[in-house]
């Protein structure tokens, strides 16, 4: 005999079902669209009533105190987020490098720091165009002094355990902050400049077009460059900073080279004689002329390498580094590393990715990809800072410094303890001194006074031998008369 289910138990199975589909979709929904991180806008006072927007990123459990991060803004005209737009990346999608590096370490339980260049607006534009072409590269490096304060003074961040994270430019703010600072514990260089600013600009500028132009525009390798190369080699993007349109103009319909680099007029531009001869010129009036932003070159010129810099950092040191980077190339890298490695700094490390390029986004060698940082990039980074092997080294470190600064104040106080003792002993001797000294000039003023009775006597005994010489001369006188 066959049971049949009841009608409402059917009814209730299938309810049941349905409360369960919504019930797992409902959570599917919210666990997407959960916030991870929470933030906090801060205004950052930079002096002389300028004033700079800011963000903070934290984990959105917890209340710390946690690890801090600053970003500090490169070059260009870069806000917090570094934002690039749309027809500028590789995507065809808005870029924020800076908010995708804050974003990735806030949900990994760091409090992240970013903000606006001094000058710069929202979506990388100008707010202050006199304010940004005024700044020099000390304008700069006292900005992230100030945000590094704004960072430590944070509730939610631990003071003594801070990263600086610096960008191109900002590559040789960072060590310079770093310096001395002991809460700064490290600091990460990306696509970083390690020579003179002089050195790297004579690379971008000459070293590095010269070589496009060799290996990449003359085909037929005989140290000129026809018209058609230039426009075969060049095509309809820039290559190392430079397009068809910086060295030609094609007002008649047809490509001639600009008179500044065919100075002949034969139709070729010659490598040597031609190219890198302007390239130099133009490189020469960068460095030296007066124009909107030449004092923040300037301020720059001046500067030791970021290589000399670096033998002062006394915190950890991580440099990533795209080998295709054509702004800041991956021999400045190499040569920080040599540094390091010379001044045995206990604790740095140098990370290089084939094929990514200064924005840490894939690139050829000869042109500039702009887009999101690769992911294995954001892997490594945080993988190096919360690395237990590499931070009991570097508390070790710390100890050991600080050991070291101690016995370095005690010797001192030992010295200033010496000194103290041998002016005590002066001291005493002083006073022995001015005693002696107020003793002679009681017994000089004593030997005055006998000198003057000796004086008054002498000349009492002269007067009375001429009056008695008188007395005899007189009576002589008288017997011989």
């Amino acid at each position: 005999m066959t049971k049949r289910r009841s009608p409402n138990l059917l009814i209730y199975a299938v309810i049941s079902l349905l409360l369960f589909t919504i019930n797992s979709s409902l959570c599917v929904c919210f666990a997407s669209t959960a916030e991870t991180i929470k933030t906090r806008e801060i205004l950052i006072d930079l002096g002389d009533g300028l004033t700079t927007e800011a963000e903070l990123t934290l984990p959105a459990v917890g209340d710390g105190p946690f690890p801090g991060v600053l970003l500090v803004p490169g070059g260009g005209t870069p806000d917090m987020d570094e934002y690039m737009p749309p027809y500028a990346t590789e995507t065809g999608e808005p870029a924020k490098p800076h908010l995708q590096l804050a974003t990735y370490l806030s949900e990994r339980g760091f409090a992240v720091l970013r903000y606006n260049k001094r000058g710069v607006g929202f979506n990388s534009t100008l707010s202050d165009p006199q304010v940004f072409f005024d700044t020099t590269i000390q304008d700069l490096e006292g900005d992230a002094v100030k945000a590094l304060t704004v960072l430590r003074q944070q509730p939610e961040v631990d003071p003594e355990d801070i990263t600086l994270i610096g960008h191109s430019e900002s590559t040789i703010i960072v060590p310079r902050v770093a310096t001395g600072n002991l809460s700064v514990k490290n600091i990460v260089l990306m696509g970083t400049a390690g020579r003179s600013y002089y050195d790297i600009k004579h690379f971008k500028t000459v070293e590095l077009r010269v070589k496009l132009a060799n290996e990449v525009l003359d085909q037929d390798n005989d140290g000129r460059i026809s018209v058609s190369e230039a426009v075969t080699g060049l095509g309809d993007g820039p290559k190392t900073l430079i397009s068809i349109t910086d060295l030609m103009e094609n007002s008649s319909g047809e490509w001639k080279w600009l008179s500044a680099w065919d100075h002949n007029g034969d139709g070729y531009m010659d490598i040597d004689d031609e190219f890198a001869f302007t390239l130099e010129r133009v490189l020469e009036y960068a460095m030296t002329a007066e124009y909107m932003g030449s004092k923040l070159i300037q301020s720059q010129l001046a500067l030791p390498s970021t290589i000399e810099t670096i033998r002062n950092v006394s915190s950890s040191v991580l440099i990533l580094q795209g080998t295709n980077d054509i702004l800041t190339p991956l021999e400045d890298a190499l040569l920080l590393e040599q540094r390091l490695t010379m001044n045995h700094h206990p604790d740095h490390t140098l990370i290089t990715y084939p094929g990514l390029g200064h924005y840490f986004y894939p690139e050829d060698y000869w042109s500039i990809a702009m887009g999101p940082i690769e992911t294995y990039v954001l892997q490594d980074l945080e993988a190096w800072l919360k690395n237990p092997v590499r931070q009991t080294a570097q508390i070790n470190y710390r100890l050991e410094n600080t050991e070291s600064k101690i016995i370095e104040i005690m010797n001192k106080q030992n010295n200033v303890n010496n000194l103290s003792q041998q002016l005590t002993v002066l001291q005493a001797e002083v006073a022995s001194l001015q005693d002696k000294i107020i003793q002679l000039e009681q017994e000089n003023t004593g030997l005055k006074e006998t000198l003057v009775s000796t004086n008054n006597l002498t000349y009492l005994i002269i007067g009375l031998l001429i009056i008695a010489t008188g007395i005899v001369i007189v009576l002589r006188n008288r017997n011989h008369d």
